[in-house]
């Protein structure tokens, strides 16, 4: 599996843009929260489908970011979390315990 790292405010846009093309993955990740590492294990252990990107977020070392996420997409902040965008919207997002790969692939 191979993420894309997620590092710079300006990355957002053109996770915007290329939505209208391939859904966009973004993982926002808390490096001090177990239950955020036990959801990156989980999604570690499968293969990203060949239909959309996938973007990690360190969200300890980014903040900024993490803010600007939940501003541009609409949704609550939470860590960790994942977020699938079409069409420049988000269209899903889990949390915590709730991050299963079934439940993200299905809205892919």
């Amino acid at each position: 599996m191979s993420w894309i790292d997620l590092h710079q405010l300006e990355q957002l846009n053109e996770i915007e843009r290329a939505s209208f093309e391939r859904t966009q993955v973004i993982f926002k990740h808390s490096t001090r929260c177990s239950i955020s590492t036990m959801a990156k294990a989980r999604l570690d252990k499968e293969a990203f489908p060949s239909g959309a990107d996938f973007y990690y977020l360190d969200l300890i070392a980014h903040r900024n970011i993490s803010n600007e996420i939940a501003e541009k997409f609409k949704v609550w902040h939470e860590s960790p979390q994942v977020l699938v965008i079409k069409n420049g919207d988000c269209i899903y997002d889990e949390s915590h315990m709730g991050i299963s790969w079934q439940g993200l692939t299905a809205s892919l």
